[in-house]
């Protein structure tokens, strides 16, 4: 696991991610919780409204999501 999902804003379609391993743009991930179930690549990253690649354990990173997400839902690096 890469993280959890911490906040979703519905209207632009950006989850926070609190990061427990490493995680860059252009990994495919699997977003999973009681009500998700779905796999993207991630596009873009932000950390403080400014445009990074790849972000470390321990901070907060938001990011497009194709689909809706939940507070809780667990996001995995998939291979």
């Amino acid at each position: 696991m890469v993280g959890k999902i911490s906040r979703y804003f519905p209207k632009i379609m950006v989850a926070v991610l609190d990061v427990s391993d490493k995680i860059r743009v252009g990994d495919n991930v699997k977003i999973k919780g009681a009500t998700t179930d779905f796999d993207q690549i991630v596009s873009s990253m932000q950390v403080e409204h400014s445009q990074i690649e790849e972000v470390g354990v321990g901070m907060q990173v938001g990011f497009k999501v194709d689909q809706t997400v939940e507070p809780g839902d667990e996001v995995y690096l998939l291979v």
